[in-house]
């Protein structure tokens, strides 16, 4: 039987109930001071942990403390500092592109809009809507691995492609928790809901979990 969006937005409800309760202050685990270091932090995160990636730029923000220390970097420098978060070749280039458009096109300020940001290199939906909404504080709904994974095994989507799992939470989820919800979702996910054994005995959320009820 098919659940109904209705249906569906009762019991994200319930589910936002316990995310309350049980990590009611949940942030961004990325470590920043600004908006620029997160809009590279998160760069630095894809495909690689938080954990590695806070462990990388303490010595990188100090190296470059500004958009044109990162504009103007040595490509090759930039890649050993960032080796140990993967990708780096990609990642360097992209971070020199992004902070060098940043000023050719901005002021050298990070924008606030989505189409603004995804013009940026190395930008996609999921950094973008991550620094609208920790930086602005305009909603927005950021899929990762562990939105992913949930979204999926709570039965809030079928669907494996973030941006239409964006769009399903975005009908599910009530806008101005968008971006709280998917903090939280990260915290769920790394605390009961791992990828490869989840702990659902002991899981917060087992009685509005889908998966857990089959």
């Amino acid at each position: 039987m098919v659940e109904s969006l209705a249906k569906k937005k009762e019991r994200v409800e319930k589910i936002i109930d316990v995310f309350e309760k049980v990590y009611g202050d949940a942030d961004c685990t990325l470590d920043y001071s600004s908006a620029l270091e997160l809009l590279i932090a998160t760069q630095l995160a894809a495909q690689c942990t938080d954990a590695r990636v806070n462990l990388t730029t303490p010595a990188l923000f100090k190296k470059y403390p500004d958009v044109y220390a990162f504009a103007y970097a040595n490509e090759l420098e930039l890649r050993e500092m960032i080796k140990s978060c993967g990708f780096y070749k990609n990642k360097a280039k992209n971070i020199i592109g992004c902070c060098q458009k940043l000023i050719s096109d901005f002021g050298g300020e990070v924008p606030s809009t989505m189409d603004e940001l995804l013009s940026l290199p190395g930008v996609g939906r999921k950094t973008a809507n991550l620094v609208l909404g920790d930086i602005f504080g305009i909603p927005g709904i950021v899929v990762d691995t562990h939105a992913t994974r949930l979204s999926n095994r709570f039965g809030l989507t079928t669907h494996k492609d973030p941006y239409k799992i964006e769009l399903d939470l975005m009908k599910v989820v009530p806008k101005d928790k968008w971006s709280w919800f998917c903090h939280c979702l990260v915290e769920h996910g790394r605390a009961y809901c791992k990828a490869q054994k989840p702990d659902c005995q002991n899981c917060p959320m087992a009685e509005f979990c889908p998966t857990y009820n089959k």
